[in-house]
């Protein structure tokens, strides 16, 4: 189970008590989509290295499952819809659109002194997340 660890590109920014966590979990049809979800998965990671308010990321992917897993921790709504938005991110997003069977995305808030969050936690949420739809 390849996985990038948790990376801190950011620190918070003086007065910022709380960070917002995102988890999510991404399925690929078929396994011939894992070599492009991985790869395009890489760019957005080179991103989110250099997004202004990230304040920490990791990846875990399971090949075989065709399933990827995302964690990050923000400042803010506002700096991770930035990040959404920008190049090469939001042009991943369309690119994979059709290779997706199932995606789901779970948020919460947590005082940066927790962070980095456990895989555990994200898992957990993320798959409670999917069962509540």
């Amino acid at each position: 189970m390849p996985t990038i660890p948790w990376t801190t590109p950011n620190q918070p920014a003086p007065g910022t008590t709380t960070a917002l966590v995102m988890a999510s979990r991404f399925e690929v049809r078929t396994l011939r989509d894992v070599p492009r979800f991985f790869l395009r998965s890489l760019a957005a990671w080179r991103q989110v290295r250099r997004a202004p308010g990230a304040l920490g990321a990791s990846l875990v992917a399971e090949p075989l499952r065709r399933t990827f897993w995302t964690l990050s921790a923000w400042e803010g709504r506002e700096q991770l819809n930035a990040y959404a938005a920008a190049e090469p991110h939001r042009t991943i997003m369309r690119e994979l659109r059709a290779t997706m069977r199932d995606s789901v995305f779970v948020f919460w808030e947590v005082p940066v002194g927790e962070l980095p969050i456990s895989w555990d936690d994200a898992r957990r949420r993320a798959l409670a997340q999917a069962q509540s739809r």
